[in-house]
């Protein structure tokens, strides 16, 4: 057995429900409640493996965003008045995206039959719009992710 699939099925655990599944007892000295009881108790068990799992499976996948935020608080805290510049960069870019969103909703609406019928019309739009709006948002998450949180309590330097 490879030491891929050995590590492979200590992930899943079985539990054998049948009635005198128990090696030790033979089948005429089982109790019913006992069954009940241990098949409860394997039950548990299993489950008490599947949040061991769980648990280190929610560290694995947080320890990036862990390490992300702290890089991003260092230098927050090196650059607060650029992190402060880009939280006023990030809020006036976020009035002009209201607008842009506003003018793209104002031309679906007065052309909605268009689009749905001319494929031309369709594809001028999304030219029009789609890469703008893609560019915007990528800009509008760089700065948000770099400025210090609105309502900061941040020196000016």
């Amino acid at each position: 057995m490879s030491q891929e699939s050995r590590s492979l099925s200590s992930l899943f655990t079985q539990l054998d429900t049948t009635l005198g599944a128990n090696p030790a007892a033979p089948p005429s000295e089982l109790d019913p409640a006992q069954e009940q009881v241990r098949l409860l108790r394997d039950i548990l068990s299993a489950q008490d493996r599947q949040n061991e799992l769980l648990e280190e499976l929610v560290n694995q996948v947080g320890a990036n965003h862990r390490q992300r935020q702290a890089e991003l608080g260092q230098w927050k805290q090196a650059n607060p008045r650029l992190a402060r510049n880009c939280r006023q960069a990030a809020d006036a870019l976020g009035k002009v995206q209201a607008e842009f969103l506003d003018t793209l909703t104002r031309e679906i609406k007065d052309s909605a039959d268009d689009l749905l019928d001319g494929e031309f019309m369709f594809n001028e739009f999304i030219d029009r719009f789609g890469p703008r709006l893609a560019h915007l948002n990528g800009v509008l998450q760089v700065l948000s992710q770099l400025s210090s949180a609105p309502g900061s309590t941040d020196s000016p330097s």
